[in-house]
């Protein structure tokens, strides 16, 4: 198990009042894993799904296309379980350190950012 060294690098507290949420009253998240810095997935959460998570301490986001909120894992067993949240400079994205519990992606991969642009023939 990596040490958590995040939480030295927090200098601020931040309200679910001082999120900014876009005109669809949604915000941006990133889901981390807290152990290996791994960038897993990006999601949208609401007001609701901040509030749920927080008081939880498993992750909820909210689904644009079934217009609900939805617990990571529910379906599938990859449960994310919070064990940081913060709020970028703007106050227009968050960033969820988590444990990862199977695999982050739909597809049945670790993370959701698994292509690349990389071309080898211009290496």
């Amino acid at each position: 198990m990596v040490k958590n060294v995040y939480t030295t690098l927090s200098s601020e507290n931040f309200d679910v009042s001082d999120i900014k949420f876009n005109r669809d009253g949604l915000v941006p998240v990133i889901a981390q894993c807290v152990h290996s810095g791994t960038i897993l997935m990006m999601a949208w959460m609401n007001n609701q799904s901040v509030k749920k998570t927080i008081d939880t301490k498993d992750m909820y986001y909210f689904s644009r296309s079934r217009n609900q909120l939805w617990k990571k894992g529910e379906t599938s067993g990859n449960f994310q379980r919070l064990r940081e949240l913060r709020l970028d400079c703007d106050s227009d994205t968050l960033l969820a350190l988590i444990e990862q519990t199977g695999v982050a992606c739909h597809t049945g991969v670790r993370s959701c950012f698994f292509k690349s642009l990389h071309d080898e023939k211009n290496d």
